[in-house]
């Protein structure tokens, strides 16, 4: 398949840069798969759409503060990982000012580059724990044209977060409350979502395209409800990401790890048998997977459809429930 299949053109205006007013606010088209039929509702309609013996299963990671900016505001720090208290792998930018012993200090704490990987990162060395509630920042995606703010803080993290890790949210939860998820039975998982979920594809040819890892838990408690329920509702690509990783090859079992799954048609799902999604970037992973769940045809139709009806689109955006 062509990159170019998953491209679609959106007014500007549609991009959400803020969330609703209030979680749970937000629209959601339906899109029925057995139908072939796109319907509009709001998102506290969902019940009305899910049955008896459903299971949610959700994202319960956490988003860090990832993003760094040095004392003189020159260099811009994206913290990739955590290797130790106070040795970091980063991006840097601009990556010709930090070679191997040059020096950032954000705060108190000076680090130092250690080494620079083949991928352009770099390790960086600290002489003592940065101080991540003053210095650091949510990393919002750059499609909202902003930087984080107070409001972002809880907004940017879902209801039901536990475990810190995460560098982006896994925006289908951002619509829950605690009230709206406690109408469903539902179960955990962790996926901490990378910088490379908004990574586009760069390569013509869909196959070629190198899919980046993410660290993942599926305990047992999942495992235990995910085999005893009628239908297994998603919530979100980051969720069907560890489902279809886990159980794409046989029975589902408890683990932790890393997934490097690309999922893009003509693929058939194995555990997922529902999908809340938002509304994704054009030649992005996360459309690709999507168009593999509910056909290609029938995304085409309803990505249009969102846009002529000025649906809000991404992170913030509104979403759409896949039967």
């Amino acid at each position: 398949m062509k990159t170019s299949d998953f491209e679609y053109d959106l007014p500007d205006e549609l991009i959400a840069d803020r969330p609703p007013e209030e979680r749970g606010q937000s629209r959601m088209m339906i899109v029925d798969r057995a139908k072939g039929s796109i319907d509009h509702v709001n998102f506290v309609n969902l019940s009305e759409y899910l049955k008896g013996g459903d299971l949610l299963v959700l994202n319960d990671t956490r988003v860090v503060p990832a993003r760094y900016f040095s004392n003189d505001g020159k260099i811009e720090l994206l913290r990739l990982e955590k290797l130790s208290p106070t040795k970091w792998v980063c991006m840097v930018k601009p990556g010709k000012r930090m070679k191997v012993g040059r020096a950032v200090e954000i705060g108190e704490a000076t680090g130092t580059v250690e080494v620079i990987l083949a991928s352009g990162d770099r390790v960086i060395q600290f002489d003592r724990e940065v101080d991540e509630d003053n210095y650091g920042h949510l990393a919002l995606p750059h499609y909202m044209g902003r930087g984080d703010d107070s409001m972002d803080k809880e907004r940017y993290q879902t209801v039901y977060n536990r475990f810190e890790g995460a560098i982006a949210a896994p925006t289908a939860g951002l619509h829950f409350t605690p009230e709206i998820l406690d109408q469903f039975e539902h179960a955990f998982v962790t996926l901490h979502v990378g910088v490379g979920t908004f990574q586009p594809v760069r390569v013509d040819e869909v196959e070629e395209h190198v899919m980046h890892s993410e660290n993942f838990v599926l305990g047992d408690d999942a495992v235990k409800k995910i085999a005893q329920a009628k239908r297994v509702v998603s919530i979100g690509t980051t969720v069907s990401r560890v489902l279809e990783h886990c159980g794409g090859d046989g029975d589902l079992v408890s683990q932790q790890g890393e997934t490097d799954i690309f999922i893009y048609p003509p693929y058939q799902f194995k555990v997922v048998d529902v999908m809340l999604t938002n509304f994704h970037l054009p030649g992005s992973t996360l459309l690709m997977m999507v168009a593999a769940f509910a056909g290609k045809d029938l995304m085409d139709e309803a990505y249009a459809r969102a846009i002529e009806e000025r649906y809000r689109f991404y992170s913030y955006g509104d979403c759409m429930l896949i039967l």
